[in-house]
């Protein structure tokens, strides 16, 4: 999952900048907060001068041009995240994950050992020795092609992309020691 950001999605906008932002109005700019769709990072962005943004719109981030992005303003930790934002992060994350179905069944196909006691399936947060072993086993025998494939074969893997999700979510609140998808 090497590939750059170039988009990122809308979590909350606000037009009139922060509220909690003592500056007067006339100071204040609009500033949207979004999470980038490959590397899951958490963004504050200031829209183009006029252009109004609304939660779930998909913005394009990346080199070049931008039709309504003017500069990215800086990366954010989950904690400055408005209440708003928080509140539509895990429906954009289980979004993405489903978009990208195929980058994380690879995962599943090509995961590897983080070193000799511990593989880096045992990352995904309820998934110990034992179901690792079964994973290994199963895509040994025919790589997994979708995640319905994965909870056809494996059979104690009821819903592999909540694994993911409750995953993504820890690494976005800081909490792991080794990234496996946020950046």
């Amino acid at each position: 999952m090497e590939k750059r950001d170039t988009h990122a999605i809308i979590l909350d906008f606000h037009p009139e900048g922060y509220p909690h932002d003592k500056r007067p109005s006339h100071r204040k700019t609009p500033v949207a907060q979004a999470i980038t769709t490959n590397k899951y990072a958490l963004l504050e962005l200031v829209p183009k001068d006029g252009v109004f943004l609304s939660i779930g719109d998909e913005v394009y981030i990346g080199e070049g041009k931008r039709e309504q992005i003017n500069h990215i303003e800086t990366r954010l930790p989950l904690k400055k995240l408005t209440n708003t934002a928080q509140g539509e992060l895990q429906y954009v994350l289980e979004q993405l994950i489903e978009r990208n179905e195929q980058d994380f069944v690879a995962f599943f196909n090509e995961a590897k050992p983080l070193s000799m006691r511990m593989h880096s399936l045992e990352l995904l947060p309820g998934l110990g020795k034992k179901h690792m072993w079964l994973v290994l086993e199963a895509r040994e025998e025919q790589p997994f092609t979708s995640f319905s494939d994965i909870k056809e074969r494996i059979k104690v893997l009821k819903e592999p992309q909540k694994l993911i999700l409750k995953r993504i979510q820890q690494e976005i609140a800081g909490t792991e020691k080794h990234k496996l998808f946020v950046e």
